[in-house]
């Protein structure tokens, strides 16, 4: 057995969100985790393809970011995606940090 370093092994309560819409370009099913880990970024799934990442509304501006870590074919659908996620993920604040 090779050594290793554990860097943490937390567990905690969290509140999780799932929501499915359908939109001109698709249908699209998230998994939105919220957890107090990651500098209060939530942990969003994609049901569809398992795809994930750790999302703020600041990152969902970024839409060759989305485009490329949700697989997505057009930057069309990369617009759609970054209007839901600008309006139903948290601003990373100091204050919200706390609040998580």
């Amino acid at each position: 057995m090779s050594h290793y370093e554990r860097l943490y092994d937390e567990s905690e309560k969290v509140k999780v969100r799932f929501v499915g819409f359908v939109s001109d370009h698709g249908r699209y099913d998230f998994g939105i985790i919220y957890t107090k880990m990651f500098f209060g970024k939530p942990l969003v799934v994609c049901m569809q393809t398992g795809r994930s990442s750790l999302l703020s509304q600041e990152d969902a501006e970024n839409l060759e970011y989305l485009q490329r870590v949700y697989n997505l074919r057009t930057r069309e659908e990369a617009e759609e995606l970054s209007v839901f996620f600008r309006t139903n993920l948290p601003a990373l604040t100091m204050e919200s940090e706390s609040e998580i």
